[in-house]
């Protein structure tokens, strides 16, 4: 993106952000914004991809202290908008009216770019393409189990693979795909921001997976051996002791996250199933359950740790 671009481009307006806004809004409100226009959504839509490009040179300056800094310096010069339009009869050209300003008329081929980098200090020698921030969606298992994803950017398509185990919000930096540099400089990187889906069994605790394994009253009381689902799609066994308690917590070895350094573990939390319906006799042989532990109060402790 060239300085002139700056004139013309509102990205506060792009954002839809006030132009004080603080970095944790700009960050909101590019999030929710490139969430809503990402061409995932709208495959297809030629509109949406260009606005979905024109927030992530937005959120890339605004974003960066010191080019925000500039950009709101050289929109300031131009009134906050294309002010100086092309020569021609019954008016100065731009060039005229910056070369007047810098240099009495005497530079008036200087073009754009070198006028402002001598207002901001003349940059000498290459310079560094921008960083470009973007977002993309995946489901939880390919989050999981590491999959390729394809973005739009400049209407080029982009594939990279994500590492197995990534996480909601995790930004991933791919080195020089961002804007090309100017005077032979290096390009900046992509800043992918990953946005992960919820399973409706498994959630992600670093390389290991989480699940509750509901079980009946009787499991727990008597123990049991109970199948247990794995995100492969595969079942285990698992052995539930007597007198397991709700909260407990079992581990099922390799079953977890697949990464370079090996597979993480699947943790099973033991969820006691009350049943809420019972039979006349189920309920009296309860009843009588109850009289043959009375003895046992779980509660035992609980009053003397609250009083300590």
């Amino acid at each position: 993106m060239t300085s002139q671009d700056w004139f013309n481009k509102d990205f506060y307006a792009i954002l839809g952000i006030p132009k004080g806004a603080s970095q944790a809004e700009i960050k909101k409100a590019y999030r929710k914004a490139a969430k809503d226009n990402h061409p995932d959504r709208h495959p297809g839509d030629a509109a949406a991809e260009k606005r979905f490009k024109e927030m992530g040179e937005a959120y890339a300056v605004l974003s960066d202290a010191e080019q925000r800094k500039q950009y709101d310096g050289v929109r300031a010069m131009g009134g906050g908008g294309p002010r100086f339009q092309a020569g021609g009869p019954g008016g100065a050209g731009f060039e005229d009216a910056f070369g007047g300003v810098f240099n009495g008329g005497a530079n008036r081929g200087q073009n754009f770019e070198d006028i402002l980098g001598g207002l901001f200090g003349a940059r000498r020698g290459p310079q560094r393409g921008n960083d470009v921030a973007a977002a993309t969606e995946v489901s939880f298992r390919q989050a999981a189990e590491g999959a390729t994803v394809t973005l739009s950017m400049d209407g080029n398509r982009l594939s990279t693979r994500l590492p197995a185990g990534v996480a909601d919000g995790q930004k991933i930096r791919l080195r020089g795909k961002g804007r090309a540099g100017m005077h032979g400089g290096p390009p900046g990187d992509l800043i992918l921001t990953i946005h992960v889906g919820r399973h409706k069994v498994f959630t992600v605790d670093g390389k290991n997976l989480r699940m509750n394994l509901p079980v009946s009253f009787d499991e727990a009381v008597l123990g049991a051996t109970v199948e247990v689902p794995t995100l492969s799609g595969e079942r285990v066994k698992v052995k539930v002791a007597a007198g397991t308690s709700s909260g407990t917590t079992l581990r099922v070895k390799g079953k977890g996250i697949v990464g370079k350094e090996g597979a993480g573990d699947l943790l099973v939390r033991v969820d006691v199933h009350v049943p809420t319906k019972l039979s006349k006799q189920a309920r009296e042989t309860i009843q009588a359950f109850a009289l043959e532990t009375a003895k046992e109060d779980p509660r035992e402790r609980l009053y003397d740790d609250a009083a300590g």
